[in-house]
């Protein structure tokens, strides 16, 4: 399966999550749902507050422009809200799976989708 198809299928294809990419741990977008674009500085960001959760924690995550505050952190997940909407990032051994939902779904919701879909790219070596 391609990486787009991750995105389309798995994530977004669910109708539970709105926007989502695939960031290489090393660097580059491995794949998005078409319009929604991470800056170079996002992409960063992203991959950083993995190595730096502190500074995740206390600035909150920026995606496509958008400011997200952050919940939780943990070393593979990392929980953020805007209103009520909402993002996740999930690390795996070499991506970063992004996904934004949008009221009403809830974050719970999301978490079983994104988090099964890390779980299942995790057991593949990815």
């Amino acid at each position: 399966m391609s990486w787009q198809a991750y995105v389309d299928t798995n994530l977004v294809g669910t109708g539970v999550v709105k926007k989502a990419a695939i960031l290489g741990q090393a660097g580059g977008v491995w794949a998005t749902t078409a319009g929604y674009t991470l800056s170079p500085e996002e992409q960063k960001a992203v991959i950083n507050a993995f190595k730096n959760p502190e500074s995740a924690q206390s600035s909150g995550v920026r995606l496509a422009g958008q400011k997200f505050f952050t919940l939780s952190v943990s070393d593979r997940s990392i929980y953020c809200k805007k209103q009520a909407d909402g993002c996740l990032l999930v690390k795996t051994k070499q991506a970063v799976l992004v996904a934004e939902y949008v009221a009403p779904v809830q974050q719970a919701e999301a978490v079983k989708i994104v988090e099964g879909l890390a779980d299942y790219l995790i057991s593949v070596g990815y």
